[in-house]
């Protein structure tokens, strides 16, 4: 991969399968590397755990290791799940308000949202076939 187009995390190695490895990062937001971050109280960081594919016989749990993804990827995410419902919820709502009024314009927005991550939760397989890591070790 080439190294502008790519995201790193570092991250721990949890659990190793067969077939897949579950690694822990610490997704942090811009601010929690800030050195006033203790004094602003913005900051904000989550650990999470990510399913890795692939056998990885090297490792071990307890390896520190680098998670290692594109940049297009993280796009299409993003578009997927904030660009895409929005305009889907601002179409609705317009026509749900032009149709019936605010209530029935702001209930069908509401109800185009909640099918739409309906749908995304049934292809969600489908989906993280696109959405992939690789190992780095460290």
């Amino acid at each position: 991969m080439d190294k502008k187009a790519t995201i790193k995390h570092e991250g721990i190695v949890e659990n190793i399968g067969t077939d897949r490895c579950s690694v822990r990062i610490l997704q942090a937001s811009a601010c929690s590397s800030c050195s006033a971050r203790s004094l602003c109280h913005s900051s904000e960081s989550k650990e999470k755990v990510v399913e890795v594919s692939g056998h990885y016989p090297t490792l071990q749990v307890g390896d520190k290791v680098t998670l290692v993804g594109s940049v297009r990827q993280s796009l299409k995410a993003t578009v997927l799940a904030y660009v895409v419902p929005l305009v889907l919820m601002l179409i609705a709502l317009y026509v749900g308000t032009r149709m019936g009024g605010d209530g029935i314009g702001a209930t069908t927005a509401l109800l185009v949202l909640a099918l739409y991550y309906g749908v995304l939760y049934l292809f969600r397989d489908r989906l993280g076939k696109n959405f992939t890591f690789k190992i780095e070790s460290n």
